[in-house]
């Protein structure tokens, strides 16, 4: 069994940044990579990056150049850092760790982009 929480979410203004962190516990040997989406009203869940365990990075292409996805090997944490935020980021973000028998989910956190 494999948990992931997210935090690191809240209200920032547009053209503002922040730092979401997805810390894992449990069997993390047998995580192969992980990942964040976000999820929108009304909206299908979307892919926003990932990380593999060995460091290779996938992203969204509408996010390239906004948002990087990094991981503290150390601390089980990965780290999604969001730059020049627009209101349409605005989601939950989710948390995802991919192992090879199934994918484990975090509950998510609030990122709201407004003035």
């Amino acid at each position: 069994q494999v948990q992931v929480v997210e935090s690191g979410g809240g209200l920032v203004q547009p053209g503002g940044s922040l730092r979401l962190s997805c810390v894992a516990s449990g069997r993390i040997s047998s995580i192969n990579a992980m990942g964040w989406f976000r999820q929108i009203p009304g909206k299908q869940r979307e892919l926003v990056a990932t990380i593999t365990s060995g460091g290779r990075t996938n992203y969204a292409d509408s996010l390239k150049g906004r948002f990087t996805i990094s991981r503290d090997n150390a601390k089980n944490t990965v780290y999604l850092q969001m730059n020049s935020l627009k209101p349409e980021d605005t989601a939950v973000y989710v948390c995802n760790a991919l192992t090879t028998a199934r994918e484990y989910w975090g509950q998510g956190t609030q990122v709201t982009v407004s003035s």
